[in-house]
């Protein structure tokens, strides 16, 4: 029988199963399109059902990806480049040639110029031995520098195929959407594209032509991101959808600025500073002293959203830093990151166990 996949999903279609992915009823394998349950539950209920995919059968398609003679699309998530690095990607892809597309350029401020952010993706891709071919910004949501990614593309490719990778929430589905769009304006056979982790479970083929395809990946699974840890329903509190208009703190030593019940920063050594804010304008930032932080968490009264599984301040991960004599960028990674200037001060973040915080030279 000849294997069928999922157009939104590119999960083999079966029929046996509905707890497993790829299921779809026998009354709906006649459809024009076969979308799998999951997708259509997904795009018409915006429900998600949880997979069986592990972090293994998501490397194993890298791996897979790096044995192919291809150019490969890595989109990079502007708002979130530490939560948008694979690791070991240089390891599965280092004989393919590479193109950065940083996507979401809407999400960061108008003023930041287009060229001082490719600078700056530069320098933090060289950190990581990533040696790009070229660098784009675009934003998939705005079409903005679609052409252009179009025509990179077209001329990086040589005539092979094109695998889009990045780590889950990268943006990657509504990009090749856009793509599809821009290249066909009458095409209506989407991939499934939402804000819930995971949501592609395996390789999508778009074909160019008769000898070469475009693939969509599965979103890698990057752990330290914060959407993997929160409800589903906290998933708008924090995933930007517009412009981040900066919200600039003056801080004393021994103050704390609280971003929701999701994290917090302690100002605990320095002199007094401005911290630039760069989060969801949804998410309420409250600043208190020090000595009061942790019985405000406790009493849960102001800080929304919370973490459900975590009662007290006391569950939180502490992370120390004392800042460098240039401006640097604290990042807690898929939630958001704070600007300052302040050489020699001591910080200390506390975050979910699990949940990546940096310090990085500042984009912005």
């Amino acid at each position: 029988m000849e294997e069928i996949r999922c157009y939104g999903c590119g999960a083999i279609i079966q029929n046996e199963n509905k707890k497993m992915i790829g299921y779809v009823p026998k009354s709906a394998m006649n459809n024009e399109v076969v979308l799998c349950q999951r997708c259509f539950r997904l795009k018409n209920y915006h429900e998600l059902n949880e997979t069986n995919l592990t972090q293994d059968d998501f490397l194993n398609i890298l791996q897979t990806i790096g044995d192919t003679n291809s150019l490969v699309v890595y989109m990079i998530d502007l708002f979130d480049f530490n939560g948008s690095l694979i690791p070991g990607l240089t390891r599965h892809l280092s004989q393919n040639d590479i193109l950065i597309v940083g996507n979401k350029r809407d999400i960061l401020p108008k003023s930041a110029k287009d060229q001082k952010i490719i600078k700056w993706l530069r320098r933090q891709l060289k950190e990581y031995g990533i040696k790009p071919v070229d660098v784009l910004l675009t934003s998939g949501i705005k079409k903005y520098n679609v052409d252009t990614l179009i025509e990179m593309i077209e001329h990086y490719r040589n005539k092979r195929d094109v695998y889009v990778v990045g780590v889950t929430n990268v943006g990657k589905s509504s990009m090749i959407n856009t793509l599809i769009k821009s290249i066909n304006p009458t095409e209506n056979n989407l991939i499934t594209t939402s804000e819930f982790p995971g949501t592609t479970l395996d390789l999508i083929e778009i074909p160019f032509d008769d000898h070469s395809s475009l693939y969509d990946s599965p979103g890698i699974i990057n752990k330290h991101q914060i959407a993997h840890i929160i409800e589903k329903e906290t998933l708008k509190e924090i995933m930007p959808t517009g412009e981040l208009r900066p919200a600039t703190f003056q801080l004393d030593n021994q103050q704390t600025l609280y971003f929701g019940g999701l994290a917090r920063i302690d100002f605990i050594k320095g002199k007094h500073s401005s911290f630039t804010c760069y989060f969801n304008r949804r998410l309420t930032i409250h600043r208190t002293k020090l000595i009061n932080a942790d019985e405000l968490y406790n009493r849960h009264k102001t800080l929304k959203p919370t973490l459900k599984q975590i009662e007290s301040i006391k569950d939180f991960a502490n992370f120390q830093f004392k800042l460098p004599d240039y401006k640097v960028d604290i990042v807690i990674s898929g939630l958001g990151f704070i600007s300052v200037h302040s050489p020699d001060s001591i910080i200390k973040v506390k975050a979910p166990h699990g949940v990546g915080v940096f310090i990085r030279e500042a984009l912005i």
